[in-house]
């Protein structure tokens, strides 16, 4: 079971990388802070110096249609944004 799901690539993100050198994941929503550094620690082999956590909420929506309401809902998930060392640089876009 991986940890890391994939890669945020928003325009937020990519200016934190770029900036801050804080990168962002969509991980597993049982994973913790240590498991998520070791996954990224394995993964990119770089080295990892805070890892912050959020989970993201279920959205609701309901739509009034010809064929009566439709009511549908998101998915719930885990991020995470790890800061790494300096000198340290994930390359995201290798894999797209």
């Amino acid at each position: 079971m991986n940890i890391l799901i994939k890669p945020i690539i928003t325009e937020k993100a990519t200016s934190d990388s770029e900036l801050l050198n804080r990168y962002g994941f969509e991980v597993m929503p049982t994973a913790n802070k240590i498991q998520i550094k070791n996954a990224v620690e394995a993964t990119y082999g770089v080295t990892v110096t805070k890892v912050r956590t959020m989970n993201v909420r279920v959205e609701r929506k309901t739509k009034f249609t010809k064929s009566g309401m439709q009511i549908g809902k998101t998915k719930a998930g885990k991020k995470a944004f790890v800061q790494l060392q300096d000198g340290d640089t994930i390359d995201l876009y290798s894999n797209l």
